[in-house]
């Protein structure tokens, strides 16, 4: 299998870099951000082209290997890489141009939030994405995409106008609204079981001064510090989001306000005083700097697991889960986190797209970080056994892109079955072999 992988890959005469195990620097491509997906692919293929990307998907196909994409290589669970198969490494495609005058951007597949954000940033424009700049904008867009500029502006895929993409048949298609409208469909959520993508267009939005709120709180003022900050949630605009980390450091809440700065701090002050023992306040904080707060301590290769869900709200029941499991962590930096839904995302309908769970006041995730493997099992129960504690509070539907465990169940209560079936009857139409499985995989169905 391996000779015939790697005759396919000669054959096909790529010009870009393909990395096999003796090549020098197999180590370093071979790796992904969770230190825990140790894995050997027989090859990495880093395209520079779209027909090289196509190549590649051919080549899999054709050779009858597993085949993993990789954006930013941030996949939860390691899906963006494997044993003994063909990883195509889309980091090169990374490209970001904005279009003036329709305000739109264009993102190569292998785009990090980073990148993105300083093209956009500085010239007044905003995307809606996630909270680590060393983010994939690929893998984060097709499960949906959550970050501090979602109530604002909705999910990633609410401003995804189209995208090129490579099928398993290795053609190119294009996805939008009035093209491929059921593909486009299923992409907005239905993470990379459909193809890989080349290029996304994006609506840009316009963002102003954001002022943000940071204070930590004693971790025993736990069940005080978020009751009151349930309470204070309630009713507010879109122009406010807040999340808090529950961790042996304490409680830390941040709110953030990317509306009229005059009433941000009428907005945000009250999240200082939640119980007593408060230290921090309110900043002028520039978005990028929001933007890459987290990357430091959600750096590349220490250990994660996550488990998340949705809650409709912060519950008596939930505070007591976190409180109850934040004393026994194994590991100091052993965490449980949620952000604010609501807002922009609930001003869709649900069917709209592939993404379930717009209803949701919060999403919430236990999540173990470490860095020595001696302490996998402990964590990963730990993470596992918390996340089973929340679910009790949780509602239908679920995010792909915080899922540590795979299998067959996670897609499907992921989705619903009536999502779910639709996107199995996509899947059969495009990628009957399910070529493209490693992934939350939705089996194709007829």
């Amino acid at each position: 299998m391996s000779n015939s992988l790697l005759d396919t890959l000669t054959t096909a005469e790529l010009a870009c870099p393909v990395i096999t195990t003796d090549h020098q620097d197999y180590d370093r491509y071979r790796k992904v951000w969770n230190g825990i997906a140790d894995r050997r692919p027989l090859a990495i293929v880093r395209p520079q082209t779209v027909e090289e990307v196509q190549k590649a998907v051919r080549a899999a196909a054709s050779s009858g290997v597993l085949l993993a994409v990789r954006g930013g290589g941030h996949s939860i669970p390691g899906l963006s890489t494997c044993d003994d198969g063909l990883v195509v490494d889309m980091s090169l495609l990374h490209s970001v141009a904005i279009e003036n005058d329709t305000q739109t951007v264009g993102v190569g597949g292998g785009a990090l939030l980073g990148d993105l954000d300083r093209a956009t940033v500085p010239k007044g424009y905003v995307v809606p994405a996630g909270v680590i700049s060393h983010t994939g904008v690929a893998g984060l867009t097709l499960g949906g995409g959550m970050g501090w500029a979602s109530r604002k502006y909705g999910l990633t895929i609410d401003s995804l106008l189209g995208a090129e993409i490579v099928t398993a048949s290795g053609d190119v298609v294009w996805a939008s609204s009035t093209w491929n409208p059921e593909l486009f469909w299923g992409i907005r959520g239905g993470g990379g079981n459909f193809g890989i993508v080349t290029r996304f267009k994006f609506q840009l939005h316009p963002i102003g001064g954001i002022v943000v709120g940071q204070w930590t709180y004693p971790m025993e003022n736990a069940r005080q510090v978020l009751s009151a900050l349930r309470d204070l949630t309630r009713k507010q605009s879109h122009d406010f989001t807040v999340s808090f980390t529950a961790s042996q450091a304490g409680v830390n809440v941040t709110t953030v306000w990317s509306g009229d700065a005059g009433l941000a701090k009428a907005a945000l002050s009250p999240f200082g005083t939640l119980a007593d023992g408060a230290s921090g306040g309110l900043e002028k904080l520039p978005y990028l700097t929001l933007q890459s707060r987290n990357d430091v301590a959600l750096a590349w290769s220490r250990r994660y697991y996550a488990k998340g869900g949705f809650w409709s709200d912060i519950s008596d029941n939930a505070i007591k889960h976190i409180i109850e499991a934040i004393a026994h962590v194994p590991a100091p930096d052993c965490e449980i986190y949620a952000i604010q839904l609501g807002g922009a995302i609930s001003d869709i309908p649900d069917d709209a797209t592939a993404y379930t769970g717009r209803d949701a006041g919060y999403y919430w995730l236990s999540e173990p970080i470490w860095d020595d493997m001696a302490d996998d099992d402990r964590c990963i129960e730990w993470g596992r056994t918390t996340g089973r504690l929340l679910s009790d509070a949780s509602i239908a539907g679920n995010y792909v892109n915080e899922q540590s465990d795979t299998g067959s169940s996670v897609a499907r209560e992921a989705y619903g079955p009536t999502k779910y079936q639709r996107l199995a009857r996509l899947k059969a139409r495009l990628d009957p072999a399910n070529l493209f499985r490693l992934n939350q995989n939705i089996k194709p169905q007829a």
